[in-house]
């Protein structure tokens, strides 16, 4: 499904992640206060701009509070990146992805509200941007282009359901797989599809993003009627 995605950061990890989640179909912001940084990506993302992620009055002018996702990609600057971090969540950015250079950064970063923190050292951001609009995703490792192994800890509007009936399985149109259920200390292994989920269930799912996304955004929709 298509989201709006902001990026602030356009350094060699906020310009992977932005030009892949762009080409995976998304309408995608990046914002950079480097001039060059933002020409040199203009015309691999939907929109740029040149502009400070750490101003208040900026981030509301571009009007991110709409956007689905904003993903802090600073690098080095830990203070630009727990300000920008602390103002996404002020102005009423729903999801906010932070990049953190150590395990001390990312503690701050949980601390004042980010969503979900990324380690993106060793790894470029195009591996990461096929996790980044599965907001419940835990670990993500791709396998091709747009479909994946994910571990995913079960939202709240899919407990109480079977996973046949939230659409999992060879059987569906989806075609999504649960591989395997956590369940505390149990291990439940090529679980059953009338398997009824329960609340902090870990999944672990192959299939593709779009169809793994859908689903859940399917089962969202049901529980808010």
């Amino acid at each position: 499904m298509k989201k709006q995605v902001a990026i602030i950061g356009l350094g060699r990890f906020g310009e992977s992640l932005a030009s892949t989640l762009f080409g995976m179909g998304h309408e995608v912001l990046a914002i950079d206060t480097d001039e060059k940084k933002v020409q040199n990506i203009a015309s691999r993302v939907t929109h740029t701009v040149q502009a400070d992620g750490t101003n208040e009055d900026v981030l509301n002018d571009l009007g991110l509070s709409n956007f689905d996702i904003a993903v802090v990609a600073i690098g080095t600057d830990v203070e630009n990146s727990v300000l920008s971090t602390i103002l996404l969540k002020k102005i009423g950015v729903n999801y906010v992805i932070a990049r953190a250079n150590n395990k001390l950064h990312g503690t701050i970063l949980e601390k004042i509200g980010a969503n979900k923190v990324v380690y993106p050292e060793g790894e470029m951001g195009s591996r990461v941007a096929h996790g980044v609009t599965l907001t419940y995703v835990m670990d993500y490792m791709p396998i091709n282009h747009d479909y994946c192994i994910c571990k995913m800890v079960a939202p709240s509007y899919i407990a109480g359901r079977t996973l046949v009936d939230l659409g999992f399985g060879l059987e569906k149109d989806a075609k999504v797989l649960v591989i395997l259920i956590q369940r505390g200390k149990e291990a439940i292994a090529l679980p059953d599809y009338n398997e009824i989920v329960r609340p902090d269930d870990i999944l672990l799912l192959m299939g593709g993003d779009d169809k793994i996304e859908k689903i859940l955004a399917d089962a969202r929709k049901k529980a808010e009627k």
